[in-house]
């Protein structure tokens, strides 16, 4: 593959600086392993079953006694979905069942009110997600009830002022439920397409029409929901650049305000979902970099800034403002505005970041259920950071989210000298910055147009866990 310039507008900090996203095929070739996503740092491979209930209770006291307590972010699992898609890596429960939903939510509910005791009722809820799975499995009352419930023990805003959003499978919902939604308070939704070709929807086990999307799509719209997010896969079987333009030609023509286009991982051996896809028929890896390469031009050819990783947004979306000023977040949800929030996470699976630490719940329905049945919080593992930690979640965060590092501000931030602590980080910087990945100048640490596709590798040289030889396995390829 020939390499390819490609112009885009960046804002670092509050300087508008033009860039360009450099396609060296070779040198993404060269530094194409695995590695991780960084929705958060350590990342969840370092969590372990040490974190106890009093672990956590001791985390939301200090949270509390904050001098200016944050906000709240909640998010809620709901796992279930009534048919599988072969590329999902989610932790899901598939049945036709819809009833299994009701006693999960009783369970949730249990969950809601032990989690809320934990948390003054004064701090607001600033965000709010509904991920899966499929949250729209739930019928129109469980939404109502579920909503209800949260708002009895959190303090939800009641103007339409949070930012509260679901994930959607346009074939799960219908008029009424995009209205009930909508009364429920939520204003954003993330709605799954991945791929509008038939041959590749039926490959995948998820047949879902052009025109249905478009229905939820307007009927989204004329509801009043002020922010659509569509999500696209490439990497998935008889994809090719010329089929997928199809898809990017019709999500353009959906003007959602925002666009995350994943890579298919595929990993047979820890998702079973997936044994059902032929690999001969994925793409090699040559293509899925075209088609990478040609998703990037579409989409900032139509106006959409590249954010970073698999995200885009529209130049006035909350996203790219946020990256301008400096304050874009990553969170387990990926991209986020929300950076200074307690993450309240509940349901089966579901992983919290509360007082700068991170928890997770158990990750079946049978010990989720038996852990509330015995009033326990059904915690799982989780991990408590030390400083070294903090501070390399602080680099992490910074270039993934804006792609600059004030080392500077960084040193004056954490009182500690750079040079000395990243030492052997610096030498494994110089070889990226000698292939053109970033630059270090001024006391400022740039990615440059060749780095932004390979930003997870600079991120890398920071992990110290990566550094002492943990296991890469569990992780995606970075392109």
């Amino acid at each position: 593959m020939e390499n390819r310039t490609l112009t885009i507008v960046i804002l670092f900090s509050k300087e508008a600086m033009t860039q360009h996203i450099v396609f060296d095929a070779n040198l993404i070739k060269r530094y194409d392993q695995t590695g991780p996503r960084y929705t958060s740092y350590p990342t969840a491979a370092q969590f372990h079953p040490g974190i106890s209930e009093d672990d956590y209770r001791k985390w939301t006291k200090l949270s509390n006694e904050d001098p200016i307590p944050r906000p709240l972010s909640l998010y809620f699992h709901i796992p279930f979905c009534d048919t599988v898609c072969y590329y999902c890596a989610c932790t899901k429960v598939v049945t036709k069942d819809h009833r299994r939903a009701s006693d999960y939510l009783d369970y949730l509910c249990k969950e809601i009110a032990l989690q809320a005791k934990l948390f003054d009722f004064d701090r607001k809820v600033d965000q709010l997600h509904w991920g899966g799975g499929t949250p729209t499995f739930l019928d129109n009352d469980q939404i109502r009830k579920l909503t209800e419930v949260t708002g009895k023990h959190f303090s939800l805003y009641t103007d339409d002022t949070g930012e509260y959003s679901i994930e959607i499978d346009p074939r799960s919902v219908d008029a009424e439920k995009l209205r009930v939604l909508r009364e429920a308070g939520f204003n954003r939704i993330s709605l799954g397409v991945q791929d509008v070709n038939p041959e590749v929807q039926k490959a995948v086990n998820r047949h879902q029409s052009q025109e249905l999307t478009w229905r939820v799509t307007r009927e989204a719209r004329d509801l009043g929901f002020k922010s659509i997010n569509m999500d696209l896969m490439y990497g998935l079987p008889y994809q090719s650049v010329a089929s997928f333009e199809q898809t990017l030609n019709t999500v353009v023509e959906m003007n959602p305000e925002r666009i995350a286009v994943y890579n298919y991982a595929h990993l047979p051996e820890r998702f079973k979902p997936q044994r059902r896809i032929d690999e001969a028929t994925l793409p090699s890896a040559d293509e899925k970099l075209a088609l990478l390469q040609h998703t990037i031009e579409h989409l900032t050819g139509a106006g959409y800034i590249y954010i970073g990783m698999d995200h885009f947004a529209r130049p006035d979306d909350e996203l790219a403002i946020a990256q301008a000023n400096g304050s874009l977040h990553r969170n387990f949800q990926g991209y986020s505005t929300h950076s200074d929030c307690d993450l309240v996470s509940m349901g089966m699976s579901a992983i919290g970041h509360v007082c700068d630490n991170y928890s997770q719940n158990v990750r079946d329905l049978d010990s989720y259920y038996a852990l509330l049945d015995a009033g326990k919080l059904p915690l799982d593992r989780g991990i408590e950071l030390e400083p070294d930690d903090l501070l390399r979640r602080d680099i992490i965060t910074r270039l993934i989210c804006n792609f600059i590092l004030d080392i500077k501000a960084l040193e004056a931030r954490w009182h500690f000298d750079f040079c000395t602590h990243f030492k052997q980080e610096l030498e494994d910087l110089q070889k990226m910055q000698a292939d053109g990945l970033l630059l270090i100048e001024d006391e400022v640490l740039r990615v440059l147009p060749a780095g932004r596709l390979l930003v997870r590798n600079i991120c890398m040289v920071f992990d110290l866990y990566l550094r002492k030889g943990n296991n890469q396995s569990r992780f995606s390829r970075v392109i």
